[in-house]
């Protein structure tokens, strides 16, 4: 039986990760094969494209950083993403194509469709088959992740950045309502997974 490619979007401090390491308990215990990654990253290769990208001593210009974003994911989706939903796991990714999208057109300003071009190129046209925003206010995003020992190159941007990013998010939200389905990220934790499970568990019935 093939698997599924799910994948969750959503500014830092949205929530998502702790809900992707919660959900893939859950459903291994239903009996779900479910394998969990990250973009960039996810390979031995894309792992140190990751590490150039994020390198806060790297200056790199917006059309370089949305190629090196390509690269990555190319190599991410030929040797994990597709072997491991064609042996019927659950693919749940931390971030894809939406975020391009969302950083790079709307948060660098690139041409969106430009944007949108090379990664179906790189892609193949492979979409998630569901997608699980977390919308949260940026003001309550980065008051989370304010202070974290991880922050990177990409977490020093302005006020006006992040706000770009997450109209590009709201928009995409908006234009594809089949795929992408949101959850409001500004509650308390335990309602955001309560209203994120829902979510899931109606997909894996087939309630939509």
């Amino acid at each position: 039986m093939k698997g599924k490619f799910i994948t969750v979007e959503g500014s830092d401090g949205s929530g998502k990760t702790t809900f992707i390491n919660s959900a893939t308990e859950y459903l291994i215990k239903k009996g779900y094969k479910v394998i969990t990654t990250r973009e960039p990253g996810g390979t031995v290769f894309s792992e140190k494209v990751r590490e150039l990208l994020f390198d806060s001593s790297n200056e790199i210009d917006a059309k370089t950083e949305s190629l090196l974003f390509c690269v990555s994911r190319r190599d991410h989706i030929i040797k994990k993403i597709i072997p491991y939903v064609e042996e019927g796991y659950i693919v749940i990714c931390d971030r894809f194509v939406d975020s391009s999208i969302a950083y790079q057109s709307y948060g660098r300003g690139l041409n969106k469709q430009d944007i949108i071009d090379i990664n179906k190129y790189t892609t193949d046209g492979l979409e998630p088959d569901l997608t699980l925003y977390f919308n949260v206010d940026v003001e309550i995003g980065l008051s989370r992740t304010k202070g974290r020992d991880e922050n990177n190159r990409m977490d020093n941007e302005s006020l006006k950045f992040y706000k770009d990013v997450k109209r590009g998010y709201d928009e995409l939200s908006n234009d594809y309502k089949k795929r992408i389905k949101v959850i409001d990220a500004n509650q308390d934790y335990e309602k955001v997974e309560k209203d994120a499970f829902k979510i899931l568990e109606g997909f894996l019935n087939n309630e939509f």
